[in-house]
């Protein structure tokens, strides 16, 4: 019995407060309401937005780069896709980059540099994740 009051209390406090929410929203109310729309994100992102990159139309004398990041089994599983693409694609080279750091952007460590020269070599990339 104790316990149900706290309950009822609760419950009473939850009617009363929705008929005072139901009587601010007469029509007279909502008309005057305003409104103003705000962005989750806080500030806008200055760079213009842009479409996906061209896709290549076959993988046939391409050179693809194959981005290993740095979880254990991400290079092995590199290799199987480099030697997959070579099966089915005789003429296809490879290039494997392997990205050491945790949790951050290639672009963003010491290696950006050579990064970037290496996405400029290859004509696609297909990125493996060691999990």
């Amino acid at each position: 019995m104790r316990k149900s009051k706290p309950v009822a209390a609760a419950m009473l406090l939850i009617v009363i407060v929705a008929c005072a929410a139901m009587t601010a929203c007469t029509p007279a109310a909502q008309s005057a309401a305003e409104y103003e729309v705000m962005n989750p994100w806080a500030d806008v992102d200055p760079i213009p937005l842009r479409g996906i990159s061209p896709r290549i139309d076959t993988l046939e004398g391409k050179k693809v780069g194959v981005f290993a990041n740095f979880k254990r089994s991400a290079v092995p599983q590199a290799r199987m896709v480099e030697r997959k693409l070579k099966e089915k694609f005789p003429t296809i080279q490879t290039d494997l980059y392997h990205s050491r750091e945790a949790n951050v952007n290639e672009a963003e460590t010491a290696n950006r540099e050579k990064f970037i020269a290496w996405i400029k070599s290859v004509d696609a990339v297909v990125a493996t994740v060691g999990d």
